[in-house]
């Protein structure tokens, strides 16, 4: 199952990243900006846990297609999260 092992990494990564953008824009930041931030990072963890859940689960009949809907939730999730940061940045 070395193919969860990696999913589970990928997961970890982009969602890391848009933490640690968000921590970027907190440094330079008034306190409107970093309560906004801080409310991306809340999503991004949640997203995250909810996830490694849903990749947890064992009654799935087709796995394929269930790690394929988990992969374009995670690419959907984290570029709206992205966007978001963006927009604080800017």
């Amino acid at each position: 199952m070395a193919s969860i092992r990696l999913f589970k990494k990928e997961i970890n990564d982009v969602l890391s990243e848009v933490i640690e953008r968000c921590y970027e824009c907190q440094l330079t930041a008034d306190d409107k900006i970093h309560a906004k931030a801080e409310s991306i990072i809340d999503e991004a963890i949640a997203t995250f846990d909810g996830l490694i859940h849903k990749l947890s689960q064992k009654d799935i009949e087709n796995y394929k297609q269930h790690i394929k809907s988990l992969r374009s939730e995670l690419n959907e999730k984290s570029d709206k999260l992205l966007a978001e940061v963006q927009k604080l940045s800017a």
